[in-house]
């Protein structure tokens, strides 16, 4: 995997290249936290799927930088469950079908 999502200041920062075939022009996420597999998950507000079985808070994808790459402020989701905000990488997976991006966040 090229592209990389890391955990940098209680942000999740997200490269172009996943942003772009997820969200398109899409410029804010849904965003939730399963505590069973330690993961937090983001998709675009266009999935109508994810609120019907989740949640989900709403955040703004805010521009990093002129290649695209993104971020998300995730500090309340941090705090709130408790999780280590420890500048990192992330394992992530990406599900195609339903434009979801697994973050492992444990």
């Amino acid at each position: 995997m090229s592209a990389k999502i890391t955990l940098k200041t209680s942000h999740i920062y997200l490269d172009n290249e996943l942003i772009q075939p997820i969200f398109g022009d899409i410029h804010y996420a849904y965003v939730t936290y399963v505590e069973e597999q330690s993961k937090v998950l983001i998709t675009p507000v266009s999935s109508q799927w994810f609120v019907k079985m989740y949640k989900p808070t709403q955040f703004l994808l805010k521009s990093r930088n002129l290649k695209g790459d993104k971020t998300l402020a995730i500090r309340e989701i941090l705090i709130d469950n408790d999780l280590d905000m420890t500048d990192r990488d992330l394992d992530y997976e990406i599900i195609e079908k339903t434009n979801l991006i697994k973050v492992s966040i444990s």
